[in-house]
């Protein structure tokens, strides 16, 4: 990317915040900007996400994270982003939840090398990356927050990370239109809590974030 076409993701990062309600300090859009250039660098070779244009992976992906931003305000201290793959939701909300811990897990070596650059390269201390199934995955905590983001059915979701969790975790799941079908075959312990219409400056179509909790 060329020093102008940076400028001009950072004028778009920086309003499309200040419309999600967002005042991003200098150091946390240097982050967000730096970790959009490896993104876009990545990519070419690990095919991280279908969005090829970095003005385009503002909106799609970073914007599209920080959406959730005043819901992830009511969370806890120990958040696991599921199916990570290129890092959304949680390298930025990493980048804005500095005194938060967040393990981004994937089953995908290539996502999970990614993710481990971008760990190293912005120095995130409280993220650390899991190159695992989630099924397999045996933490010696259960989580707060649990968030996923185009990962699977909200039925899997569930099914496959109750063992991550305890009574009091939280689980967030970003979609595109509001899942009907899914919610209709959530697994009996679980039930929906919130469902709010994600507005995304620069995006078009329907987002959504479902906020689940267990019953028992």
């Amino acid at each position: 990317m060329t020093a102008m076409e940076l400028v001009s993701h950072a004028d778009e990062l920086k309003q499309g915040a200040s419309l999600l309600g967002i005042d991003l300090s200098s150091i946390q859009q240097q982050q967000l900007l730096a970790y959009l250039t490896l993104l876009n660098k990545w990519n070419k070779a690990y095919n991280l996400t279908a969005v090829r244009d970095p003005a385009e992976m503002v909106s799609r992906h970073l914007l599209d994270s920080l959406s959730v931003m005043s819901q992830a305000e009511l969370g806890g201290a120990r958040w696991l982003d599921v199916g990570s793959g290129g890092g959304m939701p949680g390298i930025p909300l990493a980048i804005m939840f500095p005194e938060r811990n967040f393990t981004l897990l994937d089953s995908n070596g290539k996502k999970t090398r990614f993710l481990t650059q971008v760990k190293l390269e912005l120095k995130l201390a409280n993220v650390e990356v899991v190159h695992s199934r989630v099924e397999q995955f045996t933490p010696a905590q259960p989580f707060t927050d649990i968030t996923s983001r185009a990962f699977s059915s909200l039925e899997d979701f569930a099914n496959w990370t109750r063992h991550l969790s305890d009574s009091a975790t939280r689980w967030l799941a970003m979609k595109g239109m509001q899942p009907d079908d899914e919610l209709q075959a959530l697994p009996a312990d679980f039930q929906l809590e919130r469902c709010l219409v994600l507005k995304v400056p620069g995006c078009q179509g329907q987002r959504h974030l479902l906020i689940l909790r267990r019953t028992s």
